[in-house]
């Protein structure tokens, strides 16, 4: 794959966000999981690297208190209190110009990892700089309440045969890190969660491989005048108890509109939590702050529409969107690969969660036996307090290929956001299998689209099948309805059937474009006046406008 540099500011927003998840996420992917990766290609052949040796100092500087989360709060505001400024120090000359291949050639060795002669609970591995991962990023260790900086060090690494100077500056500092724990075996070291690249990170449950993002901020996403990528410049890792079940994380986070400083407190198990603090300080105003946002894959699957060349049924890291309203109301929206860029907002009071969930397990739906979808992690967000009035906002991008994390969502407050304000947000964020939140609601498993009767009009028809929950225990004599809405065009009257094959039903209803581009739609089940159903939702899009 070749990837030039390009001015970024004269592109469009959505082909900078596909650039950034092409030089982002999926050198991380290579990294992360090597079941998906294709085989790392040899570097040029050059003369064999002399051992690099960083001299140590003859005395230790000595190790500088930490004040906790309070010390980090202050760091970044009095870092907002200053115009911003990149920390991108030059690299390195064997650094600076790695393609690919060349950069995941670079590894880290596991008998330097942190922690590891403690036998503690918890190990760390470094990234390398190199490549597209030119941001410095600082990482200190808290033992006792002191703090102490990780300087970086060759030896550290395995560089493959790129050709290592005998010296290399000891502030090159690192692109990120992972925690490793026996998240599935007492034998091995997993790796459970992972910092690189501008604010992203991502975890995963026991069993589970790499899949979706999440990130600390997104900032002005989807807006003509460009996205801004904060980033995190400094990270401090509080050393945990021998049996610990639990690590925290404090990091700083700054961009030319907002610096931030988060405490992520994280738990591996068969559900990985992330409790997430964290307090921004507003050097700008911002027209749309995106809290907790998360970024997939999705390429194609139930909701395609079109012909894809591709032996597999689906292929994607998520497959819907589901939001969980203050009444007590499941949204969901499956994703999908639009033809074109395409938003979607869902206004939300007193939000209880939201999160991309890849809820299709069965590998027959699939037949990746490399990439296993079937056992990519779903995320969810669940709100620490009132958030207020605000709204979800989903854009999906048009993509060709599994390589693009085209899929982004998050939480944008209604309040004005304005310079030298200050915001605080709690949230857990669940990366693994999440379990069900209402197991008494059945849920959106499929649906369909075709003709309808009238195609002199254009006319469309949709199948919805809902299964799970309360509804296979309905007696057949149950009379059960469905309210459908459109937000523009006409709907037929909607007809439900039971579903004997899915112990569920199914809803079928005509659709009738009016002259609007799009149509947003809604169909859920009810018994009388309680609704037994989420809400299924999708947007309509006319081939050609």
């Amino acid at each position: 794959m070749k990837m030039e540099w390009r001015n970024w500011s004269s592109l469009p927003f959505w082909q900078v966000f596909m650039l950034l998840a092409v030089l982002v996420a999926l050198p991380a992917s290579a990294l992360y999981a090597a079941e998906v990766a294709a085989p790392a290609k040899a570097a040029p052949k050059s003369a064999p690297a002399k051992a690099a040796t960083t001299p140590a100092p003859a005395v230790p500087p000595p190790a500088a208190e930490f004040k906790g989360f309070e010390q980090v709060q202050a760091k970044a505001a009095a870092l907002a209190a200053k115009p911003f400024a990149e920390n991108t120090p030059e690299l390195p000359p064997f650094l600076s110009n790695l393609d690919y291949d060349q950069y995941r050639d670079i590894r880290f060795r596991p008998d330097q990892s942190l922690w590891r002669q403690d036998q503690l609970p918890f190990q760390v591995q470094y990234f390398s700089r190199g490549s597209i991962f030119r941001n410095r990023v600082l990482i200190n260790v808290i033992e006792q309440g002191k703090q102490l900086p990780i300087d970086f060090a060759p030896s550290m690494f395995d560089f493959g045969r790129l050709p290592v100077p005998m010296e290399v500056p000891k502030d090159l500092g690192f692109a990120g890190f992972r925690l490793h724990y026996q998240l599935n075996v007492q034998q091995y070291f997993d790796e459970v969660i992972a910092f690189l690249g501008a604010s992203y990170f991502r975890a995963v449950g026991r069993d589970e491989l790499y899949g979706l993002s999440a990130r600390g901020l997104a900032v002005d996403t989807g807006l003509p005048k460009g996205e801004e990528f904060p980033v995190f410049r400094e990270f401090w890792l509080e050393k945990p108890a021998a049996g610990a079940k639990h690590i925290t994380v404090y990091a700083l986070l700054d961009s030319p509109s907002v610096t931030g400083a988060y405490r992520f407190v994280i738990k591996p198990g068969e559900v990985t939590d992330i409790a997430v603090t964290k307090v921004l300080s507003f050097r700008n105003d911002i027209q749309k702050l995106g809290i907790a946002p998360l970024t997939s894959m999705y390429f194609h699957g139930k909701t395609t529409q079109r012909y894809v060349d591709d032996f597999r049924p689906e292929v994607h890291d998520s497959d819907g969107l589901l939001i969980e309203a203050g009444n007590g109301e499941l949204i969901w929206r499956p994703l999908n690969n639009p033809q074109r860029l395409a938003f979607s907002s869902f206004s939300i009071n007193q939000l209880r969660g939201f999160g991309l969930l890849q809820r299709e397990r069965d590998f027959d739906r699939y037949q990746d036996l490399e990439a296993k979808y079937q056992r990519r992690p779903s995320a969810w967000v669940t709100p620490g307090g009132n958030w207020g009035a605000g709204y979800i906002e989903l854009i999906e991008i048009p993509t060709d290929g599994e390589f693009f994390d085209n899929i982004v969502a998050f939480w944008v407050p209604a309040e004005p956001v304005t310079a030298g304000s200050t915001r605080t947000f709690e949230y857990t964020l669940s990366f693994g299998e999440v379990p069900r939140l209402d197991t008494l609601v059945g849920r959106a498993v499929s649906m369909g689209i075709g003709p309808g009767k009238h195609q002199d009009v254009n006319q469309r028809r949709f199948v919805v099948d809902f299964a799970g929950g309360e509804l296979a225990r309905l007696p057949d004599t149950t009379e059960v309805t469905a309210d459908v809405f459109s937000s523009t065009g006409a709907l037929g009257i909607p007809v439900v059937e039971r579903n004997p094959y899915t112990g569920g039903y199914r809803v079928f209803f005509d659709f009738t474009p009016g002259d609007e581009p799009l149509a947003e739609l809604r169909c859920n089940l009810r018994e009388g006046e309680n609704f037994i159903s989420e809400t299924w939702t999708y947007q309509w899009l006319k081939e050609k406008y």
